[in-house]
């Protein structure tokens, strides 16, 4: 069954989104399997993308856990970061390889086109789990929210403050732009955003976020393994199901590449009658040759084709022709052409002697 791939930076909503979808395939009956970093970890740790030898690991791991659950009957979503777009060109290898369509979530925070992303107290109390709000606010209290740090590489707003002493305190432009945790104790959602909070497992230390916002690979849906692409921009943008469900079971599986088909299945006898007939063709050939001249057309028995006479043909320059003839189609052995072989053969030689 289909592979939902989902992609984003941390805290983009890719969690939430993931188990909205899966609800909603769940309430049609369906099979579905989410796959994580916590699934494969047995808990989520955010510090694994700081070391690039347990993030390849990481990654390995997530590749064959949807590889032993891709089936007829399941569907599969991985819901990690997979910002790396040969890691989500091998994701469709294996689709391809399972001949089951796939398609690809892009999860982006709001506000990408205005502001900065800050999180108060984060550079002070790294132990800390910070919760930012997901829907950028021009206003708080009447004044306008300073802006802070570009941390995620990306535009972002400012999480609103429910502290009402805090909030008279937010300092303007020509105050310093970083606050420490002292004076803010927390940071929450709105009270319009409180159902889009998200709550992760793991905290992403600001360097961190900004490593990976400059290691990130943005999906292209000109790459064939980057679509059928939907791009989701917070989480009040409503899930487009109809058209995820037409991608995924409406679309046709990416075709597989011939080196990776199986090969058709062949008699046991075939080399051995490919071999048989070949050499048949060519002690004809001999043999009709000695009494023709050039301009003549050699026939054999049982044939169809016929091969024009133009000079005195040896043995060893026919045995090499045969021995090409017999590993062109030994890679394409077919039960249907035992009965042709002889006619394949000589227009073979027709076509490389002139």
């Amino acid at each position: 069954m289909p592979l939902v791939v989902f992609c984003g930076l941390p805290y983009s909503g890719k969690s939430r989104r993931a188990e909205e979808l899966r609800a909603a395939l769940a309430a049609e009956g369906r099979a579905v399997q989410v796959v994580d970093d916590a699934a494969v970890l047995g808990a989520e740790d955010a510090t694994v993308y700081g070391d690039s030898a347990r993030e390849k690991a990481l990654r390995g791991a997530l590749r064959a856990a949807v590889e032993r659950r891709l089936s007829r009957q399941d569907v599969v979503i991985l819901d990690s970061l997979n910002y790396i777009k040969g890691f989500r060109y091998e994701l469709y290898c294996l689709a391809r390889a399972a001949r089951t369509p796939l398609c690809l979530v892009y999860c982006v925070r709001p506000g990408s086109l205005n502001g900065g992303l800050r999180v108060a107290g984060a550079m002070d109390n790294p132990n800390r789990n910070v919760s930012v709000s997901w829907r950028p606010r021009a206003e708080e209290g009447g004044r306008p929210l300073a802006v802070g740090t570009d941390v995620l590489g990306e535009p972002q707003a400012v999480a609103s403050v429910v502290n009402r002493q805090a909030q008279a305190e937010v300092p303007t432009e020509s105050e310093p732009k970083e606050t420490r945790a002292t004076d803010f104790p927390a940071l929450v959602a709105s009270e319009s955003e409180k159902s889009a909070e998200h709550v992760s497992g793991a905290f992403y230390p600001p360097e961190l976020l900004e490593a990976l916002a400059l290691r990130f690979e943005a999906p292209d849906s000109r790459n064939r393994w980057d679509r059928p692409l939907f791009t989701l921009v917070g989480l009040e943008e409503p899930l487009p199901l109809a058209e995820i469900r037409a991608a995924l079971f409406e679309n046709r599986a990416p075709p597989p590449h011939q080196s990776t088909q199986s090969q058709p299945l062949a008699s046991g006898s075939f080399l051995h009658q490919l071999d048989q007939v070949t050499s048949q063709v060519l002690a004809g050939l001999m043999e009709a040759q000695k009494s023709a001249v050039p301009g003549d057309l050699l026939k054999l028995p049982g044939t169809t084709e016929h091969l024009r006479f133009t000079r005195p043909l040896t043995m060893a320059e026919l045995s090499r022709l045969r021995r090409q003839f017999i590993s062109y189609t030994k890679m394409h052995p077919n039960n249907e052409n035992l009965p042709q072989l002889a006619n394949m053969f000589l227009q073979y030689l027709s076509q490389s002697l002139h």
